[in-house]
């Protein structure tokens, strides 16, 4: 599908269903926390740090709704960011002096929830200190630099206001694309000057990114400035009176900013040697360790990661492994389920079968994700799940193809700062391949619906969108980067983990229904998901300390989530095995450049369940699971360990 139409689509549900009115029939978020004399001395810190973070990061900023947050940020659309050394500098020595304030400041007599505020503030300083002046990371960030000029006016496009009649945006909302987009040229030259520092000492990205990200995605983002962005905004400005001069610019603009990607790739090609094929993703066992303590705060070490990620990945087999068997006796498959490797054998036999029930291309695939997230949120008003609007709706679009070769599939949540624009599920299209078809076949649907959809991603951020007053501003932050090698990942504990929780709550067993929402076929599918994840845990853990290399987790993520041994091998001769090898390779890739973003899921979704075990044992018969949900989302993106003792009334 053409980026303009689902651009217009998502223009359409925008104006359809207004984000404040879509929820206005759910409950607070949760309680109102006492407040002490200091909490007005660290509200004052963390608001200066995040008002002053937000114009650092123009693009965080648009992602953020910045400009409905504070007036100052009124022309932050219209800007990106200067990576330059100068301006990096700076940056170091803001965060340094914030981190002096509030090193001042005592803990013991903030009240519980500005105690979470205070340790939040204070990983969030610290990864970025940790980032910027130890590891230097902006002197290799490239996928940081490709992707952030593309999300700002992507971003920008999907929060305008609604103008009637198809079109979307003001006159100044048009022009700060285009102010925007003029930055490209000196925002890259900028960058380039980073990279090479980075060159000099040594301190480069793995060729993987550097052909990827760097070289693929500059030619990706050359083509949409030139000429998909123009087609964007052509219907959508329409008419009216400042049309004529702005799209003359816009194209004007656009079309210098396809010549700036063009020399940055043809630079990067220049300038990293990516035939040596040397590895440089790892992190390393310190780094990791580093970060599960400060930035996810996981109270595990990297060794008891990595085996804790062994046991999650044979706890979910032996499921997977049942589920299977009970699908091939209802479909009178005669398989064996004997030793273990019938059962994989066996496994992979009920997915193939499965197969057959396969889209006939990407349009009837999307249709059949729009249908599968209606039923679920059917299934969450029947069984009194949460409040759910009657006019709530989800809405899926095809991935824009600067971002197809990170995501299969993805939530871009609404501006919670703002009340125009509208989220958005990216679904990545196939290109009719029949093989990969057949891997989202009919049954796998259901449970990715549920995770990027409802009551996944589109409900939690809806709900925290509803409420983002009551949030603190800095548990919407997401440091470094919203999604790419420079994030910090602690939004992801929150917002991935509920995800991932999602698809498990929507299993657990209503009258009539063994299997939840599901069918066994989709429940299937559903612990195949929660397999992948703990995959993650030990491939992501490996990969980045030294357990593991590039090729052995391609070779283990398709033995243990696809069920295909020996994948390289077998791709060359079989259909399914290319398209699982790809697909694992792809993933693999992500991880490989997000480094802890992986073991986000499944850690996450059990410090949630342990949360709600914990809650019911202190409640008994006063909990109310309704009630455990709500106060968790109105809490914002921030890892369980922050807010376990608010959930839990502990001082």
């Amino acid at each position: 599908m053409e980026r303009r139409l689902f651009v217009r689509r998502t223009a359409e549900a925008a104006a359809s269903v207004g984000i404040l009115k879509l929820l206005a029939a759910c409950k607070p978020a949760g309680e109102t926390a006492a407040v002490t004399p200091a909490d007005g001395a660290l509200g004052e810190l963390r608001d200066r740090f995040f008002l002053r973070s937000l114009e650092l990061y123009p693009t965080t900023a648009t992602y953020l709704g910045g400009d409905g947050y504070r007036a100052t940020l009124a022309d932050i659309n219209g800007k990106l960011r200067d990576p330059g050394p100068a301006a990096v500098n700076a940056e170091v020595e803001f965060y340094r002096g914030v981190r002096a304030e509030l090193q001042k400041m005592d803990r013991a007599v903030l009240s519980p929830e500005r105690r979470v505020d205070h340790d939040l503030l204070g990983a969030q300083l610290d990864f970025m200190l940790h980032q910027l002046a130890d590891r230097r990371y902006q002197e290799r960030a490239i996928d940081t630099y490709v992707a952030e000029p593309f999300r700002g006016v992507d971003w920008q496009i999907q929060q305008m206001q609604d103008a009637g009649d198809g079109k979307l945006g003001t006159e100044d909302e048009w022009d700060m694309v285009l102010r925007r987009v003029e930055a490209i040229p000196g925002f890259l030259e900028a960058a380039r000057t980073q990279l090479q520092a980075g060159i000099d000492s040594g301190n480069v990205p793995d060729w993987r990114m550097v052909e990827r990200d760097g070289i693929k995605g500059s030619a990706s983002n050359a083509e949409y400035f030139r000429t998909t962005l123009l087609a964007t905004a052509t219907p959508l400005i329409g008419d009216r009176a400042f049309a004529p001069q702005l799209l003359r610019r816009l194209g004007q603009s656009g079309d210098a900013a396809a010549h700036a990607w063009e020399d940055f790739g043809a630079w990067l090609g220049r300038s990293y040697d990516i035939a040596k094929r040397a590895d440089q993703y790892a992190l390393g066992e310190e780094e990791y360790g580093w970060r599960l303590k400060h930035c996810l705060r996981v109270d595990r070490t990297v060794a008891e990661l990595w085996e804790y990620g062994a046991k999650q990945v044979a706890l979910y087999e032996q499921r997977i492994f049942a589920a299977a068997e009970r699908v091939a006796k209802e479909a009178k498959l005669d398989i064996p389920f004997g030793t273990d490797a019938e059962k994989r054998a066996s496994v992979r036999k009920v997915m193939e079968h499965l197969g057959q029930d396969a889209p006939k291309d990407d349009d009837e695939l999307l249709a059949w994700y729009v249908d599968a997230g209606r039923r679920a949120v059917e299934y969450g008003r029947a069984h009194a799940l949460f409040d759910v609007p009657q006019d709530y709706r989800l809405d899926v679009h095809p991935t824009p193809p600067v971002l197809q070769s990170t995501i299969d599939a993805a939530y871009y949540p609404a501006p919670p700062f703002k009340t125009t624009g509208v989220g958005r599920f990216y679904l990545t299209p196939t290109g009719n391949d029949p093989a990969a078809l057949k891997l989202n076949n009919r049954a796998s649907v259901a449970t990715t619906a549920i995770h990027e959809g409802f009551p996944g991603h589109d409900w939690h951020y809806k709900y925290m969108t509803q409420h983002a007053a009551e949030i603190p501003n800095i548990r919407w932050y997401t440091p470094g980067a919203v999604e790419d090698s420079s994030s910090m990942w602690s939004d992801s504990m929150a917002a991935e983990g509920w995800a991932l929780y999602s698809e498990e709550l929507m299993a657990e067993p209503v009258a009539g229904g063994p299997d939840g929402f599901y069918t066994p076929a989709e429940l299937m599918y559903m612990l195949q998901g929660q397999l992948m994840r703990a995959v993650r845990v030990r491939v992501d853990t490996g990969i980045h300390t030294g357990r593991m290399t590039f090729d052995e987790a391609i070779e283990y993520f398709a033995e243990h989530v696809e069920f295909i041994p020996d994948v390289r091998r077998r791709a060359a001769k079989e259909p399914a095995a290319k398209a699982v090898l790809e697909g694992a390779s792809r993933a693999i890739y992500r991880y490989s450049k997000w480094p802890t973003q992986a073991i986000t899921y499944n850690l996450g979704k059990n410090e949630i369940a342990g949360l709600r075990a914990a809650l019911m044992e202190k409640e008994g018969a006063r909990f109310d699971l309704k009630r455990f949900h709500e106060r968790f989302m109105g809490q914002g993106t921030l890892p369980s360990g922050y807010i376990r003792d608010v959930l839990l009334g502990s001082r």
